[in-house]
């Protein structure tokens, strides 16, 4: 029996919710999200996808263009586009746990103001 499955059992359904919870948060992963704060948790996620492009873009700005493709203009804006959507991927899949944390701080903010 693992701690989740002992909380479960000894606290009930509630419980067991807090502590996927607390797991997705400290994974990185996707947190389950209902009502209103879906869009919030959808503002963090593109928050994160958008961080993530900039981080491949910046890790990418030295290497020269593929002589195959010719390179220009061209392979400039698709490649834009590629780490725009493998940005988009990553922080659907979890991310780095950006998005997580902007959802938690703003969450908190919002609750401090009330």
């Amino acid at each position: 029996m693992n701690a989740g499955t002992a909380i479960s059992a000894a606290a009930g359904p509630d419980a067991a919710m807090a502590l996927s919870t607390a797991q997705s948060m400290q994974l990185g992963k996707p947190l389950p999200v209902a009502g209103n704060d879906a869009k919030l948790h959808q503002t963090a996620q593109d928050f994160e996808a958008v961080f993530l492009s900039q981080v491949f873009q910046s890790m990418t700005a030295g290497l020269e263009a593929d002589p195959v493709f010719g390179g220009g203009n061209a392979e400039t804006v698709i490649r834009s586009m590629l780490y725009d959507q493998y940005g988009k991927e990553m922080a659907k899949s979890g991310g780095v746990g950006i998005a997580s944390s902007v959802y938690r701080e703003v969450l908190r903010m919002q609750e401090a103001r009330q």
